[in-house]
């Protein structure tokens, strides 16, 4: 696997990836935009503290998270796509739109695949919407492969304690993260 080039504008990023602490669950909801996810995250640092996810985060100021990338380790609703060896899943990935186009994504995507290269897992998947085509072609660029169309139909306890349903038809795609 390459790495990832650092220009000028984003030499700053190797240091500014880290992993979410319990502080950054409110920043996550940047500035209340994302505030229905609260449950949501809170579920996913939990599962982090079990050591069974990854949220990763990039803070460009003290409390101030310009990114994020969730790994799911395992799941046991959906061994097939994060099993704790070999596969894991990636998800709730963002980058503000006011960074994006940056190399940003680029690189924390890199960072999270090398990491999970380095803890023994062969494969990362996720799920995007067909609606996102900007975010299918990034997955593409970044040897993403479209596996097979998912209806794309979740839901999620909101902040107020309301079940959301959300239909996001899309692609389940898959990257080999040991083949250059």
């Amino acid at each position: 696997m390459g790495t990832v080039e650092l220009t000028a504008q984003t030499a700053w990023l190797a240091e500014a990836i880290r992993q979410a602490t319990q502080t950054d669950l409110a920043a996550l909801e940047w500035e209340g935009a994302f505030i229905h996810f609260r449950r949501v995250y809170a579920r996913a640092f939990q599962r982090a503290q079990l050591g069974d996810a990854l949220l990763w985060v990039v803070e460009r100021a003290p409390g101030f998270l310009i990114a994020q990338l969730f790994v799911l380790l395992k799941s046991e609703k959906e061994p097939a796509v994060a099993d704790g060896r070999q596969r894991a899943f990636i998800h709730s990935f963002r980058v503000r739109p006011e960074f994006r186009s940056r190399g940003l994504g680029s690189g924390l995507l890199k960072h999270a695949e090398l990491d999970l290269l380095e803890r023994g897992f062969r494969w990362a998947y996720l799920h995007v919407a067909d609606e996102n085509t900007a975010a299918v072609r990034f997955y593409e660029r970044s040897g993403y492969r479209r596996v097979f169309p998912v209806p794309g139909d979740w839901s999620y306890e909101d902040h107020l304690g309301m079940e959301r349903h959300v239909h996001e038809p899309g692609w389940r795609m898959r990257k080999s993260l040991t083949e250059e």
